[in-house]
């Protein structure tokens, strides 16, 4: 696809669709629990219905309307689900395969987990293993570490301690979502804090945990009861916005009711460091705190990005990546080797890519080093699959001022936002 070059000036207002991360795990707790869960601005992305699909598949009441963005839910736990009679595809989506692999331990048949090529390169032992220490029995068909994922699950789990060795919000969901099946205490030490929209949403639906510093602590067995769930916009899916509005000049970009959960806003961290404009307006508090991100054109300058914060910004990296390519000075990024496990290595292809348009991105072990300023000119680049990467190289060519831009596989996209493309021509042309 050719996309849109050399543009001048950005101004309007976009609404992201819903949380990804939230509108996954509203569909699982929905079925765990007992009673009728209504989902309100769900992301209706191929991510997100591949959760839907699965747990229809194992029998789950699920009514989507897509017209308004709602689900409904009518739960009966995990006893109404039955063995399907097929394999679980779950398409892309390693949140899904991850997180129901935790919901799915808790009950008493086998399943077989399969996903795309990207998926099927991904790793599962992190989960299975923790699983495994809880009684269910899982394990990888090829003897290895990645899909296809058999789970033979038990009515008979036992809650553990875990100390966990890489900072992964869907190693620790999974941890946590099969406690609620579970006998006994759950224990999940973090090595640094991750997204908490698990935690978070397992009281909303009347379940109970406790936190203390990385420590999350649940008695299982837990019965969770049907709620109304409103997914904030996805912060994630903001970002790419906010880098426009941030580097195209004479921008002024508007973006209401974005999810500013603390555990997911490290880039507005990262963005003030570096000089970047922006106001935060008209913010409700609550456990999934929302509000309206107004950005202007800002001069940036380079900055280190490690450590605890990481966390908290690892699929904005990419675009943090571009942001640096135009900020005076030296941008290193460290302590994100978890990128390389993502969709695809983030690492090396977004070096790859950005330097295919003239950066100066060099890829380390655990990070980048980004050389900036920098002019971006025309290339034909890829997503390879990633919808991360599609989104981050749709931005990089409006900052191209000569040659043409052509993204390969921006179908991509789709997995996490499908009008993206649609809603950035809208705020180039105004509308």
């Amino acid at each position: 696809m050719k996309l849109k070059t050399n543009i001048t000036k950005m101004v309007g207002e976009v609404a992201v669709p819903g949380d990804k991360s939230i509108s996954h795990r509203s569909i699982m707790l929905g079925v765990m629990a007992h009673g009728t869960t209504v989902i309100n601005n769900f992301l209706l992305a191929e991510d997100c219905l591949e959760t839907v699909i699965l747990f229809k598949t194992l029998g789950a009441e699920i009514e989507v309307d897509s017209e308004t963005a709602t689900v409904t839910i009518k739960g009966g736990g995990l006893q109404s689900l039955t063995q399907p009679n097929e394999d679980l595809y779950v398409g892309n989506s390693g949140t899904t395969m991850r997180l129901g692999l935790g919901v799915l331990s808790g009950v008493p048949f086998m399943t077989r987990f399969k996903g795309d090529d990207s998926l099927t390169k991904r790793p599962m032992e992190r989960v299975m293993a923790p699983l495994r220490e809880m009684m269910a029995i899982t394990f990888a068909e090829n003897g290895g570490d990645t899909p296809p994922i058999i789970m033979l699950g038990t009515s008979r789990l036992r809650g553990r301690t875990h100390k966990m060795t890489i900072a992964s919000a869907q190693v620790k969901s999974a941890i946590l979502l099969a406690g609620l099946s579970a006998t006994g205490e759950t224990v999940v030490e973090e090595l640094e804090k991750t997204r908490n929209h698990t935690e978070q949403m397992i009281r909303q639906f009347g379940g109970e945990l406790t936190v203390s510093g990385k420590t999350i602590r649940l008695m299982g067995p837990q019965v969770l009861t049907g709620t109304t769930v409103v997914v904030p916009g996805d912060i994630s899916s903001a970002a790419y916005f906010i880098a426009a509005g941030i580097l195209i000049k004479d921008s002024e970009l508007t973006l209401p009711n974005v999810g500013l959960n603390p555990t997911r806003t490290g880039i507005l961290d990262v963005l003030k460091t570096m000089g970047a404009q922006y106001d935060i307006k008209n913010k409700t508090d609550g456990p999934e705190p929302r509000g309206t991100i107004s950005v202007t054109t800002s001069e940036l300058k380079g900055t280190t990005i490690e450590g605890e914060i990481i966390p908290t910004l690892i699929d904005e990296l990419p675009i943090i990546a571009l942001l640096a390519t135009q900020a005076k000075g030296k941008t290193i990024i460290k302590d994100a080797s978890e990128l390389k496990v993502k969709e695809t290595n983030r690492i090396d292809l977004t070096a790859q890519e950005l330097n295919k348009m003239g950066a100066k991105v060099t890829p380390t072990e655990d990070g980048l080093i980004i050389e900036g300023p920098t002019p971006l000119k025309g290339a034909h680049v890829s997503s390879h699959g990633d919808h991360r990467l599609g989104m981050m190289l749709a931005i990089a060519a409006l900052l191209v001022k000569e040659g043409d831009v052509e993204l390969e596989n921006v179908d991509s996209i789709r997995v996490s936002y499908p009008s993206f493309i649609e809603d950035l021509s809208n705020l180039i042309e105004g509308k």
